[in-house]
Order: C-alpha cells, then sequence, then structure tokens
C-alpha cells in the first residue's frame, strides 16, 4: 500500500484542468469567458442566478448529455424582447457553444462543442430525435465521436438530483456508473450509445409485428456482442474500485462496497465471454414476446448498480440522506485517486451545492481531500462563507446579472497566477 501511495502523490502533483472555459449564447450567458487555476473553483450567488450552468457547460466536454441530461435544444440561450402589446415574447433560440483551453498531464489542449442545426432527424448518444447535432472539435479538428473527448478530459460530477439517485430506479445509477466506466475506456460510451440505438430498432419492429426472423437474429448477435463487452467493462471497473477502496480505506468518509446486479454480468462470473453471447442470443429470441406482451426484460439495459455501507452492510438506500451523499463522496474521490493512478491524470470535479446534507466536519474534510488531492474542483453555494477554510487555496468568482466576477484568488507565485478577462 505504501508504493501505491507514492505513486499516487507522485501522479498528483502533475496539473490536469481547465485553464480558460469560453461560452456563447449558453442558456443565460451570451458570451462568458473564465481564466481558471489548478485550485478548487467557488462560484456563489443567489438561486437561479445561472452557477450551474456554468457546471453543465463544462459537463459537456464529456460524452452525453451533461450533468441535467437535458436536450440540445433545451441550452440555447432566448433573448426576450418586449412586444408592441407591453407582452413579454422571445426571439428565435441561438445556438450554443463552450470551448475550453485544458491542461492534460503537462499538456495542452483545445476542446470545443456545439450545436449546428441538421435538414434530418438526427438520434443522439442518448437516442433522441432532433434536427440538431452536436459535434465536437479537438484541438481545432472535427471528430465525429464524443468519446474521443475522454482522451483529453474526464469529469465527475455530484448535483442536488443525485442525492436521490439510491431511491428510484435503476437508470440513473447505471448512468453513474457508465460515467466511471467512461475515464478508463474511452469506447464504452460508444458500445453503450450503439446498444441502446439497436435494442430501440429491435423493440419497435417486434411492436409493430414485423417478425423477420433474419432480420431480428441479425441485430440480437450485434446487441448480445455490444452487450457482453458493456457488462464485462462495468465488473472490470467494479471490481477495480473495490480493490482500491479496499487497500485505501477512506478515514472519515463510510467505506462502500460496490456490486452489479444484471444477469449477464452474474453469468460472466462463471462463464467465458462467448459462451455469455452465445446464452444472451438466445435470451433475446426468447424474449421476442416479452416485448409484444409488455413484459418485464432481462439484459445490460436492466442492470443495477448496488452500494452498500460496508460497516453497517446496509444498502445504500436503507441509509438515511447524509449517509447517501457520504456514500457518493466515498465513491467520487476512490474514483478520482483510482484514475489519477491507474490513467495517469485527475478528473475534474463538479460540485453543485456539495454542501448540502453535509455536516461541517464532513464538509472540511471534502475540502480538505479536494487541496490535498491536488484536484481541481468546481464547486457552487449560495453562501461563500462555507468555504472560508480553503480561501487562500481557491478562486472565488461571484455571479449576478448574467456576467461573472472573480472576486479573490489563491495565493501563489507571481509565475502561477493567470489574469482573468470577461
Amino acid at each position: 500500500m505504501d508504493a501505491l501511495t507514492n505513486n499516487l502523490n507522485e501522479l498528483l502533483r502533475l496539473k490536469s484542468g481547465i485553464q480558460r472555459l469560453t461560452l456563447t449564447d449558453y442558456r443565460n450567458y451570451s458570451s462568458l469567458r473564465i481564466d481558471a487555476q489548478n485550485c478548487p473553483i467557488i462560484i456563489y450567488g443567489e438561486n437561479g442566478s445561472g452557477k450551474t450552468n456554468i457546471l453543465e457547460s463544462i459537463s459537456f466536454l464529456a460524452p452525453g448529455r451533461g450533468l441535467r441530461g437535458v436536450k440540445l435544444s433545451d441550452i440555447k440561450r432566448f433573448i426576450p424582447q418586449i412586444a408592441s402589446l407591453g407582452e413579454m415574447s422571445f426571439v428565435t433560440p441561438l445556438n450554443w457553444a463552450v470551448a475550453a483551453e485544458i491542461i492534460n498531464n503537462g499538456e495542452t489542449h483545445s476542446l470545443a462543442t456545439a450545436v449546428e442545426k441538421s435538414t434530418r432527424a438526427i438520434e443522439d448518444i442518448d437516442g433522441n430525435q432532433s434536427f440538431e447535432r452536436r459535434i465536437v472539435k479537438i484541438d481545432g479538428n472535427k471528430t465525429s465521436l464524443q468519446s474521443d473527448l475522454g482522451k483529453y478530459i474526464s469529469l465527475i460530477w455530484l448535483t442536488p438530483q443525485m442525492d436521490r439517485l439510491f431511491r428510484g430506479g435503476s437508470q440513473p445509477r447505471r448512468a453513474f456508473l457508465d460515467r466511471m466506466v467512461y475515464a478508463f475506456d474511452n469506447d464504452h460510451a460508444k458500445r453503450v450509445a450503439n446498444f441502446e440505438h439497436l435494442y430501440r430498432e429491435w423493440y419497435r419492429l417486434i411492436k409493430e409485428g414485423k417478425l423477420d426472423n433474419h432480420w431480428l437474429s441479425s441485430l440480437e448477435e450485434e446487441m448480445s456482442a455490444l452487450g457482453v463487452a458493456i457488462a464485462a467493462a462495468r465488473r472490470e471497473q467494479t471490481a477495480r474500485l473495490n480493490t482500491f477502496i479496499e487497500k485505501e480505506p477512506d478515514d472519515v468518509f463510510p467505506t462502500v462496497q460496490l456490486e452489479l446486479d444484471g444477469l449477464i454480468e452474474r453469468e460472466l462470473d462463471k462463464s467465458p465471454a462467448v459462451k455469455v453471447e452465445n446464452l444472451y442470443i438466445d435470451l433475446l429470441k426468447s424474449q421476442r414476446r416479452n416485448v409484444l406482451n409488455n413484459n418485464n426484460l432481462e439484459g445490460v439495459n436492466r442492470t443495477d448498480f448496488k452500494v452498500y455501507h460496508k460497516k453497517k452492510f446496509m444498502p445504500a438506500e436503507m441509509c438515511s440522506t447524509g449517509e447517501q451523499k457520504s456514500l457518493l463522496i466515498s465513491i467520487m474521490l476512490a474514483q478520482a485517486k483510482c484514475q489519477t493512478l491507474y490513467k495517469g491524470f485527475a478528473p475534474i470535479l463538479l460540485l453543485d451545492e456539495v454542501a448540502a446534507h453535509l455536516d461541517d466536519i464532513k464538509r472540511e474534510a471534502l475540502l480538505s481531500k479536494v487541496v490535498n488531492l491536488n484536484l481541481q474542483a468546481w464547486i457552487t453555494t449560495t453562501d461563500p462563507e462555507l468555504f472560508d477554510s480553503i480561501k487562500s487555496e481557491s478562486q472565488f468568482f461571484e455571479v449576478k446579472q448574467n456576467s461573472v466576477y472573480q472576486i479573490s484568488q489563491p495565493m501563489a507565485k507571481p509565475e502561477d497566477i493567470r489574469q482573468t478577462a470577461f
């Protein structure tokens, strides 16, 4: 464990984070530029001022629909105008763009993503149909794969909505796990998106009564291969985190035990992948009738990600709200350290109102760990005084009237301080 800790400490000295963030026509911001340092970044302001919008824009530098999980069209900035009768109206919504200069393992790169109109309906990574598509550029070069972003940046976020992660359906927990897998397996996002696309096509054909066995069998073969690869990646990440947590238990936040509850994952525990693929094909064939009868289906798109409070051996959903928040933070910290050790660069944390449901001791412990791990964390709050203990190590920004103002910056050597302009 000493060697593990030494390796981790050595890697944490390498900077990883956003140096400059630029928004164009993004929600309430017509244009915005933030020059950031590799430290905790405290963004404060009144509720509804646009703090979370900044974190959401950063989340679009990773594959998927961002931390709110919204449609591309929901993000555009609408410009209010006063109509002739004195009533409020809105002009045509504008396209939006997010750009960032990032540093990763000592190298600087530019990442950009934007939305553009299309003449035909497009299905995004999460299966939503629209006449808009998201484009991505890396170092000025356009790429057709959102998953390419994972080679340069990794994000972990906690939002107030995730405080209920353990008490709702399995889909949000599955998405939470998949985001952690992305950090270690850049192709995982593409596999998940492709599987969901094939699954919807398979489901639609059966529902519409188009029971062409050759067509359905072809889809089922592709789905089984992708599904087993998805399950294997989830199993590997879950095992990796469990091993890391066992070797590096946290001294403040509760130790967690992670499990996967899914048929395909269980079959991989006892059989080789090729055999499980064949089993999955047979399973899909047998479930055609279930689709027609609206019965439950089995597969990797129904797998649940289970979390336990290890000391109490209590399922997370039975823990208190405060304990559930602490369990999430335990997973986040383990992922951050594990990723840094195995991939050589640290993730960026997006912590939206993270102080909620944390007592003073745990809040201060979290802030101390973020500073000691040399992580860049973008943190929103309505009360900046809660973060006074790390004021000398942090950048503070105030959000008001659709603008962002730098209030203070960390104490550092002059050559380490970047000038901020808006």
